[in-house]
């Protein structure tokens, strides 16, 4: 049932405290899905009045969060703070501005300009809402786990913070983290928290065993980088076009839609699975094949999926 009717039980509430712990916040809420957070967020936090900025490469649960809010809404261009700048200036100074971004954004890996974000934030009295889907788990200041704003020394500075269990924490749901009255409010009026069934106890109890581990063992992340920054230098050694990544997420451009799904179904036949990119989650002429890293890949495994994939991008006269 819903969490407002008989679908919230003490795993529920004890996940979100630890959530809220965990990233320092007041409270935190948890939902049946990433996707339905920033639906439900988005759609609720702002009035007619207000202003919702956003980076143009934000994952398309935060687009159609923005599209169903009543808000005005402006777009600036990836990552390019002159752009977010010209936005807010056309905001109305006593008026409420939220800027939303991916912390880590999905297709590419590369990270959002959080130090700029925040200074512009600053200086033109806006809030931020930061999408940490692929940042929990991942980055962090000594392999913590606790995301990009962590990573940048800016978590007092993010007033909300978004999170995935798809991810690093092996489960299904989501949650959103923040200050005590707006989590609160947020209980109240976010339709897609109100009206869905709730995360089922099975999945609420893995992505907390798994906070668990990410908290107590430090060592996966820091394998993690360890396995990354060999990844990368081993596919640029070879010619690959490597997407702006910083990230265990490695975007390999093809450029082709027909050459990136013959390459992904023969990747598969030699039992290496990598995920084809193509529009509309990437530009026309941004077609890619998205290599991704776990904590328990080894070296051996990187080798062989590199090496087929360097054949494979020769055969098909990618490099």
């Amino acid at each position: 049932g819903s969490r407002f009717l008989n679908g919230t039980l003490d795993i529920h509430i004890e996940l979100e405290r630890k959530l809220a712990n965990f990233l320092r916040k007041d409270d935190a809420i948890v939902f049946s899905t990433g996707f339905t957070v920033n639906e439900g967020v988005l759609g609720a936090i702002t009035g007619r009045e207000d202003y919702i900025i956003w980076d143009e490469r934000n994952h398309a649960s935060i687009i159609e969060g923005i599209r169903v809010s009543f808000s005005t809404k402006f777009k600036f261009r990836h990552n390019d703070m002159v752009s977010l700048e010209r936005q807010l200036k056309r905001c109305d100074p006593n008026k409420v501005k939220l800027i939303v971004v991916d912390g880590v954004f999905s297709m590419e890996g590369d990270l959002a300009d959080l130090p700029g974000i925040v200074k512009l934030a600053r200086k033109y009295n806006a809030n931020i809402m930061v999408d940490e889907a692929h940042g929990l788990g991942v980055l962090g200041r000594r392999y913590n786990g606790k995301g990009t704003c962590d990573h940048f020394g800016l978590l007092p500075d993010v007033d909300l913070i978004m999170g995935t269990f798809s991810k690093s924490l092996a489960s299904i749901g989501g949650f959103i983290a923040g200050d005590y009255h707006t989590i609160n409010y947020l209980r109240h009026n976010a339709r897609t928290y109100i009206f869905s069934a709730s995360i089922t106890p099975a999945a609420t109890a893995a992505a907390s065993a798994a906070l668990d581990i990410l908290r107590a063992e430090p060592e996966r992340i820091k394998n993690l980088w360890e396995l990354t920054h060999y990844t990368i230098q081993q596919f640029k050694d070879r010619g690959f076009e490597v997407g702006p990544t910083s990230t265990p997420i490695i975007p390999l451009y093809i450029r082709s839609d027909e050459k990136t799904f013959a390459i992904t179904k023969q990747l598969f036949e030699e039992g290496i699975f990598v995920n084809p990119v193509v529009p509309p989650a990437v530009a026309p002429n941004e077609t890619l094949l998205r290599f991704s890293l776990m904590a328990t890949h080894t070296y051996e495994q990187i080798d062989y999926a590199i090496d087929h994939i360097e054949k494979m991008f020769r055969k098909f006269g990618v490099i």
